[in-house]
């Protein structure tokens, strides 16, 4: 078969993630985390707000991914306060895990 007479067809990632129900079920998940993430990011101390990341939503639970250790003993104290404010947004939250990240 000759591939060169064959139309390419290539597509944005929009494209490929309505086109497969898992990649768009990805997309939304990860929207959702970067919101939650917008909506608690005021209570944040400035200084943190670049080492805190959006993590992964599973139920009712949510992750943040933290530079450190020290930023992750920080956002345990906030924990009651982001909850308190994702829930009076309409989020569900029952818990919201920290995770530090492992980068090299």
């Amino acid at each position: 078969m000759n591939y060169s007479s064959r139309p390419s067809r290539s597509w944005t990632v929009l494209q490929a993630t309505q086109q497969s129900p898992t990649l768009a079920r990805l997309s939304e998940l990860a929207a959702d985390s970067t919101a939650r993430l917008r909506c608690v990011a005021p209570l944040l101390p400035a200084t943190l707000r670049k080492s805190v990341k959006a993590g992964a939503v599973e139920d009712a639970v949510w992750c943040l991914v933290v530079d450190n250790n020290a930023v992750a003993s920080k956002v345990r104290q906030l924990l009651p306060a982001l909850m308190a404010q994702l829930r009076s947004k309409g989020w569900d939250v029952a818990e919201i895990r920290i995770k530090v990240s492992r980068e090299v």
